[in-house]
Parts: C-alpha cells; sequence; structure tokens
C-alpha cells in the first residue's frame, strides 16, 4: 500500500517541475590503449548558450572550518537573465586544486578533466530541494581529486549528501590512466534534505582501455555489473526507487539507462545519430545501423585504428556529409550546401509534426565552445594535460592548445559578453565567421577550412618541440615550465583570435551581394546550382 502510494503521488507530480536540460552536447572519449601516443582523451560540444569565457581558479588552503558556497545556474554566467543562485555553504577541505572554470568546468592541474552530456531522465527523478546541479559537481570535483576514481567518489558523496537538483547528466571523464562514464540523476520529488534518504542516484563504468565511447544527451552506463568492483561504482540507493516506482523487477539484469532514462528527449534519431556517426567513423568495420532512440549501440567499442586528437576534431566538424543523411544536401541545404537549421518553435511547424526536429549533426552552428583533451602519464601534470579548445561552433572553429599547468589566459577568452557585440572578444570572432560564412557556405568554408589548417597544422608540429622544451625546464624548475608554457599558451591564443578577425573581414570583402571577389579586383558571377533552379521554378511566368 506504502508503495503505490509514493508511486502514485510521484507520477502525479511528474511534469509539475521540469529539469534544466542542456541544448544536446556530445562528448568523445578514448583510452589509452585506443590512442595513437597513449594519451586517454575526453572531449565536449557545449551546444547552446552556455558561459564560453575560460577562468583560472587557483588552489587554496583553507582553515579548519572553513565553508565554501554552492551555487545554482552557474553555467549561464553569460545569460543576464539567469544570476548566480547561492543555495547553501558546506564545509570547505584542507587543500583544493587549480581548475579551469567555463559553463562547464573542464580541467584541473593533474590532468583531470570532464566532458559532459545531459539526458534529462524521467520527471518523476527530480528533486526541486537537491543543492547541486552538475556543473558544480563539477566544479568540487575538479577542486578535490587527482583521478576518475576520486572525483566520482567527491561528486556522489555530495550529491547524496546534499541533493541533486538537476536533470539525468553524463559527464566522460578522463585522467592520466583511465576513462569513466559517469551518469547521475535526482532521487525522486519527494526527496528532502530532513528525509535520511540519499539525494541522488548516479553510476560510472570504467571505459576499456582500448575502447572509445559515444555520449548524446541519452544515458549510456547501460546494464550494472554489481560484483564487478573494479570497473562498476554506484549510489547505495542505485536499484531504489526502480524496485518501488516498478520500473525494474529485482532478479532481472538492472540497465541503468533503460531504468532512468527511457524516453529520450527528442525526436527519433534526434540522440541516436550522433552516436551511429561517431562510432561509424572510428569503427567502420562494425558496420552499425541507424537505430531509434530506444534501441542501444554497444556501451563502448575498440576502433578500428587507433585514434588521434584530429581524428575527434574532424568528427566534431561532421555533418553527415557522404551518408544518406547529409545535411549539405537537399531543399533544407538551400542552394549553397548549409548544413545549418535554424531552431524552430512548435507554432511555425507544420500540422502533424508539432514534435518533429530539425535532423541534426555533432556540429552545431549554437555550440559556445568545445575541446579535445589530452592525460599522459609519462609526463608531468603541468605539461601532460592539454585541452584543445575552440570557441563557438567546431565546424568553423580553430583549435588551440591550452596546457593545464598555464596560470593566465587573454582577457578575449577570458571575458566579454554574448548578448552584445564586442570586438575584443574571441567568441564573437568566431561567431561572426560561422554566421557569415551560412551567407554561401559551399565557398567560404573553403577560406574557413585553409585557415583552420593553417594553424592546427602548426600546433601540431611544435607540441613535441614545446614539450621537450617544457619538460627539461620542470626538470631544473617547475615554475620556468609552468612559466614557459603559459607565455607559449598565451601567445597562440592571442594570435589565433586576431587571425580569425582578419578572416573575418576578409570573407566580408571577398564575399558580397552575390559576387566572389578575386585576388585581382574581378568580380565574378557564380549565380546558384540549376537542381535549385528548377526546384524553385526559375524563369517560369507569374500566375494570377
Amino acid at each position: 500500500m506504502k508503495k503505490a502510494l509514493v508511486k502514485s503521488l510521484l507520477l502525479g507530480l511528474a511534469g509539475t517541475f521540469m529539469a534544466s536540460a542542456a541544448l544536446a552536447c556530445t562528448p568523445i572519449g578514448a583510452g589509452r590503449n585506443a590512442t595513437v601516443d597513449g594519451s586517454v582523451i575526453t572531449s565536449h560540444t557545449c551546444d547552446g548558450w552556455y558561459d564560453n569565457r575560460i577562468q583560472i581558479i587557483p588552489g587554496q588552503t583553507f582553515e579548519d572550518g572553513a565553508t565554501t558556497p554552492v551555487y545554482q545556474d552557474v553555467c549561464h554566467g553569460t545569460q543576464p537573465t539567469r544570476p548566480l543562485k547561492k543555495v547553501l555553504d558546506i564545509p570547505q577541505v584542507e587543500k583544493t586544486y587549480t581548475y579551469f572554470h567555463i559553463g562547464y568546468p573542464f580541467m584541473n592541474e593533474h590532468q583531470l578533466v570532464f566532458g559532459e552530456d545531459t539526458w534529462s531522465g524521467r520527471d518523476e527523478l527530480y528533486a526541486k530541494d537537491g543543492a547541486f546541479w552538475i556543473e558544480t559537481l563539477e566544479i568540487f570535483g575538479l577542486q578535490r581529486a587527482k583521478t576518475a576514481r576520486e572525483a566520482i567518489k567527491v561528486m556522489g558523496e555530495l550529491a547524496e549528501e546534499y541533493g541533486y537538483g538537476d536533470g539525468g547528466e553524463t559527464l566522460i571523464i578522463a585522467d592520466t590512466k583511465e576513462l569513466w562514464v559517469f551518469d547521475i540523476c535526482g532521487p525522486g520529488m519527494l526527496w528532502n534534505k530532513d528525509s535520511g534518504k540519499p539525494g541522488a542516484i548516479w553510476a560510472a563504468r570504467r571505459v576499456p582501455d582500448d575502447h572509445v565511447v559515444v555520449c548524446s544527451n541519452r544515458s549510456r552506463i547501460g546494464v550494472i555489473d554489481f560484483e564487478d568492483k573494479e570497473n562498476f561504482m554506484y549510489s547505495s540507493n542505485v536499484t531504489d526507487l526502480a524496485k518501488e516506482m516498478g520500473w525494474w523487477k529485482p532478479g532481472t539484469p538492472f540497465n541503468f539507462s533503460e531504468v532512468y532514462n527511457p524516453n529520450p528527449y527528442g525526436s527519433d534519431h534526434y540522440q541516436s545519430i550522433r552516436e551511429w556517426r561517431a562510432f561509424s567513423l572510428l569503427a567502420p568495420s562494425k558496420n552499425f545501423e541507424l537505430t531509434s532512440q530506444k534501441s542501444h549501440y554497444p556501451f563502448s567499442v575498440k576502433p578500428d585504428k587507433k585514434v588521434a586528437v584530429k581524428d575527434i576534431m574532424a568528427i566534431f566538424r561532421d555533418h553527415l556529409e557522404g551518408t544518406d543523411y547529409d545535411l549539405t544536401k537537399g531543399m533544407a541545404a538551400g542552394p549553397f550546401g548549409n548544413p545549418h537549421r535554424w531552431p524552430t518553435p512548435k507554432d511555425v511547424r507544420p500540422e502533424g509534426k508539432k514534435d518533429k526536429d530539425w535532423p541534426r549533426a555533432i556540429s552545431m552552428f549554437r555550440c559556445s565552445y568545445s575541446f579535445v583533451s589530452q592525460s599522459r602519464e609519462w609526463l608531468p601534470d603541468p605539461v601532460g594535460g592539454v585541452l584543445w579548445f575552440g570557441q563557438d561552433a567546431p565546424d568553423t572553429t580553430i583549435y588551440v592548445p591550452i596546457y593545464c599547468g598555464v596560470t593566465k589566459v587573454p582577457a578575449g577568452w577570458s571575458e566579454g559578453k554574448r548578448h552584445e557585440f564586442d570586438p575584443n572578444s574571441a567568441w564573437w570572432a568566431f561567431n561572426f565567421v560561422n554566421n557569415w560564412a551560412q551567407l554561401r557556405w559551399d565557398s567560404m568554408i573553403k577560406d574557413v577550412n585553409a585557415e583552420q589548417q593553417k594553424w592546427e597544422k602548426e600546433f601540431f608540429m611544435q607540441q613535441n618541440a614545446v614539450e621537450k622544451e617544457a619538460v627539461d625546464l620542470y626538470k631544473k624548475d617547475p615554475k620556468k615550465a609552468v612559466a614557459y608554457l603559459t607565455d607559449y599558451t598565451y601567445g597562440n591564443m592571442e594570435k589565433v583570435q586576431n587571425a580569425m578577425w582578419g578572416l573575418a573581414w576578409k570573407l566580408v570583402g571577398k564575399y558580397q551581394d552575390g559576387y566572389i571577389m578575386t585576388p585581382e579586383g574581378k568580380q565574378q558571377s557564380v549565380g546558384y546550382p540549376t537542381w535549385w533552379l528548377e526546384a524553385v521554378g526559375f524563369g517560369e511566368d507569374f500566375k494570377d
């Protein structure tokens, strides 16, 4: 009777509250034996209006009895309509580590790196009294942990003690040796801090060292092996609510993803097509087929060949080119092969399709930033952790290496507004280029690709020499290595920001009024492709 009452109350409350949802991020990870150099890789495309400013928060030591605040809405720092909300103070630890703060905090001084995506999950899981959201858990995880296992323990314990009030979330967590997937959701709408029950439901699963994993806004943990303590971690209550609500029957395999995220948001294939595409590019021999949202690919796969940072960058820039779902083809792409599809409110969607979405690729115009990281145990921490960071959309960004030991970044990358144009902002340079390129995507993307290749080729060519110099300096004096890497990173970021504004004005001058200007000053008329002219009825008389 009691169980039936609880279930009835939760179902009645479902939909009354709304958990926050990210706008479809995509992280990819690779274990150390799956990469070309033994790096552990994680990554993230942060798709939506999230804080793109990189802040370096120094580690500190604290006296006994010190406390620290917990905030909500941390990831929306550039949205003036969503101010920070302090919810409580909790005891501070004796020592914290330096970490890199951004919309979803991503790296600390010990080469610990997080990639993120949101899956929301069942409405009944939402706990309005939960203090922590995923980005605040990331902050504390990065400040208090050196390894993925430690971070999972820190975040899990904090969420259980103080409650988790966010939607279902996934982190792909990399350290110098291991790669883990961490899923977390709320404990249910009846939870409160005085209930005496854990304030979150979570589980984590280790990715085999020779495998890659892809997440795209749906839970990916799959079946938990409760006997395998080496490769699984989970909250003490991981099955309790599922059993109470009848979502899982004891004695059957416990599939965390199917229990807590049975109906991924978005229209069919909105999530699965990104997993399919990434796995198909990384392991084409598996011949994966595109499946429904409710069907699952393997948790992880062994790639056909070892993965490099550049491979993940290429996947992030993908628009399903060369497949049956190529977003650069067809009427929706317009005459110039634009792969981007603007947000479409439900009230303007055709009848019978109000619940449908545009098909989407991994690369998105509304991405705030993306990165691909490397964590390497054979190098000192300030050198071994490097995060290749790109502002705005992956398809038009330039990835710049940021070492985890650096102590500052340029103001153009750490300051600025998003709701007002700012010529001093790196993000605005990249965003301008992306928007301008959509006027004539098929032509302008070639100019953008040339600029990307120029800078990224240079950075990759310099990497070994830069890191050798840094290691030599580290052996003599770690502070000199940190200063050297800081100067190198800072200088590159300034150069790329200036180069992107240079490219922006080049595109403005080269593409104007439907013409293309040549270096000699000739005006070329390129018009429209014949197939498109025929499709829109070019040359037909007006009808009465």
